[in-house]
């Protein structure tokens, strides 16, 4: 009797496991026909799509040819967009993960993409084929990306010039490419953020800016709970180490004591490299992927929004060594 119990128990569990296998694998993630939106291509779009684009969202960060021989990685024009192998710059990867060349290129970039396939990527995670994108691209962010500002991001991605260059896909390790399906969410509409309440607006900067993807300590690929903002976050690259810096108001350890003043400035330094020519060299201590040259040119009053927001989070207590054994 005790042997069939088991058995059948045994038998259970199998089918259970199964079960569950074939879910993870045959789940599809949760997505919105794409609309059939035709962007218009206005100057003032593609201007203030240009600013999302370079600076404040920094999408050359992951999607652009970049020179990491100079301080801050600057970006090299001519490769604006054409995608990069993160996982062959970044140590640590779940397996290979690509960002994608985005350029309007017909056969190894987005040239048969339509414009609400491209929104639908930007805002909930899918590709035009309806597959997950890996969320190192931060679409959880831009979920709230208002609609004017989505679709003026994908008129200026249309100005780029073509690049044909072909990359591998992305193909994640066991189990994280089945744990992704799970992240892509429909997002609805979304309205203009409201410029004249100064703490709202610096909210929606900070949150299509990336700020807490960056800034806040994973583990297990997870943000900490309660640690949101206050840095500790490992980059790890064939170009150097660096650790996020703590955002937060503590007094000690994160931004309390800063000034708005202050604050501005510390990009505003940054200004001199984008205006006088190619960024200095870097030293172990001196390698960041902060974007500082993008956001150098984000003007005052949103720099401003930006430092009042983060004045109105929680304080965390946590001191981080940002370049760990470089020389000081």
């Amino acid at each position: 009797m005790l042997k069939k119990v088991v058995l059948i128990v045994g038998v259970v569990l199998i089918v259970a496991i199964a079960g569950g296998a074939a879910f993870l694998y045959l789940h599809q993630p949760a997505q919105a026909a794409p609309s059939g939106i035709k962007v218009a291509m206005t100057p003032e779009r593609i201007a203030r799509g240009k600013f999302l684009f370079e600076n404040l969202c920094d999408c050359d960060g992951c999607n652009s040819q970049r020179d990491f021989s100079r301080v801050d990685g600057p970006v090299v024009a001519a490769g604006r967009g054409r995608g990069n192998e993160l996982s062959a710059f970044l140590r640590g990867m779940p397996g290979t993960v690509v960002a994608s060349n985005i350029t309007p290129d017909p056969e190894t970039g987005l040239g048969k993409w339509t414009d609400g396939e491209k929104i639908r990527a930007i805002r909930e995670g899918v590709d035009n084929a309806g597959r997950a994108l890996f969320p190192m691209m931060p679409y959880p962010s831009y979920r709230k990306m208002s609609d004017e500002d989505v679709q003026a991001v994908v008129a200026y991605m249309n100005s780029l010039p073509p690049i044909q260059n072909s990359l591998p896909a992305t193909k994640l390790n066991f189990p994280v490419g089945l744990f992704i399906k799970f992240a892509p969410a429909p997002a609805g509409s979304v309205g203009p953020p409201d410029r004249a309440d100064r703490l709202k607006y610096g909210e929606y900067l900070v949150t299509i800016g990336g700020c807490a993807d960056c800034h806040t300590p994973l583990e297990k690929g997870q943000p900490v709970v309660g640690k949101t903002f206050a840095g500790g976050q490992v980059f790890a690259s064939s170009a150097g180490t660096v650790v996020t810096a703590n955002i937060t108001p503590d007094m000690e350890t994160g931004i309390g004591k800063w000034s708005e003043e202050y604050f501005k400035k510390k990009f505003y330094d940054y200004r001199e490299y984008a205006a006088s020519g190619p960024p200095p060299l870097p030293g172990p201590q001196a390698f960041t992927l902060m974007p500082w040259l993008e956001l150098s040119q984000v003007p005052p009053e949103d720099l401003g929004a930006i430092y009042a927001w983060l004045r109105t989070v929680k304080p965390v207590h946590n001191a981080v060594e940002m370049h760990p054994g470089a020389p000081k």
